[in-house]
Parts: structure tokens; sequence; C-alpha cells
């Protein structure tokens, strides 16, 4: 009998071990492969081995940022831009974890044909206007090169886009993946005017938490930002296996189109000089000027604003080893006894 009730124990034992914690991780935009390094870590398992059971929500386009939804505890996780920096100082209380693109991929899109070659010759010029907080630096770019972004004609019509085709508008702000392959498909020669050429390196897709996740659930915390940039770092190696995994979630795109998403990402995620995911302070001063934040605002964040992780320790016993422990424990009686009785 009281082998069975160990054996019964164990049995429980080993299904709690197995059982996967719910979390959630809210996008900031519809599936594509923007989001592939988070496709990845649930694709290969990455969450499921440290206990992580993720669900992945595309964005309510009518209201994509995700800021309130992961203040108010709604879901664990979300995908922001460098706003993310200005809800904090506002009162929201969120944690940046990391940076998984380290410039901003939002330009303004020209005709090859426009005279319109640096920020400085936009005087005069007609602007769309999508009144959206995460590409801000656009504007913030010309302000920087001389122009009164206030003078601008700004196109607040329905279609912003047929108008840019129509000429009717002079440059129209892009994502660098979205509409930008929309014109080569269309044949419309088209040049990218970007923040980073002028010196605006500002981070965007802030994988972030709140404060009180990372108080009351630490090791979630972790555990969930060590699969995911090992998701990305997976993704970036194997970008075919990638796309075709990213199709699953975004079967409105051709694999030709997520191909072009990837070879445009890369360069934002994987640069030389720096780690995936990485974030510095003195970066995050920079973007603060950027958007006029006061120094003493800043000062007041600063040390709870980036999340400081720890290192994942060595040795991580599994639910397997763990149960081949208890057996082998559990068999040393029954071994001796069988021993003594010959």
């Amino acid at each position: 009998m009281l082998i069975k009730g160990l054996i019964i124990v164990l049995g429980l034992f080993c299904c709690q071990l197995q059982a996967q914690e719910p979390v959630t991780l809210q996008l900031k935009w519809t599936h594509q492969f923007q989001f592939a390094g988070y496709y990845m870590a649930k694709h290969k398992g990455f969450y499921k081995e440290v206990g992580l059971d993720v669900n992945i929500l595309p964005a309510k386009l009518s209201m994509p940022d995700s800021f309130d939804a992961v203040a108010q505890g709604e879901v664990q996780f979300g995908i922001g831009h460098s706003g993310v920096l200005q809800q904090r100082i506002a009162g929201k209380p969120l944690v940046a974890m990391a940076a998984i693109l380290q410039f901003s991929p939002y330009c303004w899109m020209v005709k090859d044909s426009s005279d319109i070659f640096h920020a400085r010759d936009f005087i005069t010029k007609r602007v769309t206007t999508s009144g959206k907080r995460e590409d801000t630096e656009l504007l913030i770019m010309l302000q920087r090169s001389g122009i009164n972004t206030d003078r601008l004609a700004h196109y607040e019509g329905d279609n912003p886009t047929r108008a840019w085709i129509d000429n009717k508008v002079d440059a129209m702000q892009v994502y660098v993946t979205d509409l930008p392959y929309y014109m080569a498909q269309q044949g419309i020669a088209h040049r990218l005017i970007c923040p980073q050429r002028y010196g605006m390196d500002l981070y965007a897709d802030i994988l972030f938490t709140s404060q009180s996740m990372l108080k009351n659930h630490p090791q979630t915390v972790e555990s969930f930002y060590q699969a995911s940039l090992k998701g990305w770092r997976y993704a970036m190696m194997n970008m075919d296996e990638a796309i075709a995994v990213t199709q699953q979630y975004a079967p409105h795109k051709s694999p030709h189109q997520l191909a072009y998403e990837a070879e445009v990402l890369k360069g934002y995620v994987t640069v030389p000089s720096t780690h995936l995911g990485n974030m510095s302070m003195a970066k995050w001063r920079l973007i603060a000027d950027l958007y006029g934040v006061e120094q003493s605002d800043f000062d007041k964040v600063k040390t709870s604003f980036i999340y400081k992780y720890q290192e994942p320790e060595r040795l991580q016993l599994s639910w397997m080893l763990l149960a081949a422990i208890i057996i082998s424990i559990i068999s040393i009686p029954l071994y001796l006894r069988l021993i003594f009785k010959k």
C-alpha cells in the first residue's frame, strides 16, 4: 500500500511539474514577420520548456496600443513603441524589457521623381498625418532640420495612399515593410527618408510588462524574457523556417511579402555593434530629449524603467530528471528487500 501511495503521489507531482502557466502577449499590430521571434519561441517549444503557455494576440486596429492592457493587468506582456517611456512618466507602471528593433521602422516615402532628398526639402510640401504617437519622430526629424511642421500642408482625407499615388501628397508616413513593398509591386519607384539617417536611433517594438507583474511573478517575467530572445535568435538564424511559421499566423500575406519583411527587418533586429534586444539608459535619455521630457521627470523613473533581468541558473532540473530521482529513491528499499529475501 505504501508503494502504491508513493506512486500516486509521484504521478500527481509529475503532472504538476508539466502544468504550463498561461500568459498573454499583446502585439502592436496584426500578425506579420515583425513578431516572428515570438511565433518561433512558441512553435519551437521554448516557452513550454520554461513552463509557459503563451497566447499571442494581434492588436485591435482601432486601438493598437497595448499600454493600458498591460498596465491594468488584462495581459501580462505587450509590444510597444518608444512612447512607453512617456507612458511610464505619465503614471502607467510599465517596465521596458527589450528593444527588438534598434532603430525606428517609420520613414517618409516620396516618389523617385520628387525633389525631396533631405528633411530640409520639406518646406511647403504636402504630407500625410497619421495621428499615431509611434511615428512622432518623423515630425521631430523635420523640426530638427528647421522645418516648421505647423506650416506644412497636412492631408486629412480618407485615403492618403491613393492621394500619394495621384500626386496630391508629396510625402507619406510609412512603415518600412508595408507600403514600400506594395508600391514596389505596383512598379511605383520611390525612396525613403528615415530618422536613422539623421542620428535619431529610436528604439522600436519594445517588449514590456508591468511593475506588478514583475513584483509578483519575477520568475515568469524572466522565463518569458529568456524564451522570447531565444525565439528571436532562432528566427534570425533560420529565416526560411521563420517565414513559414509566420505565414501560419498571417495567411493573408504571401511568402514573398513575408520574405521581403524578413530581409528588411533583419537589419533592425541584428545590429553588429550590440546584442539582441539591447537597451541602454544613455539612449533612453536621448529619446527622452527628443520627446521633450524634462530631466527631473526622467530621473524619477529611470532606476526602475529598464528591466534588470537575472542570469538563468546554470543547472535547471527538468520534471523528467526530478521524476527519475524520485523513482530511484523509491526503488532503493524495494531493491534491498529483494536482495535480503534471497
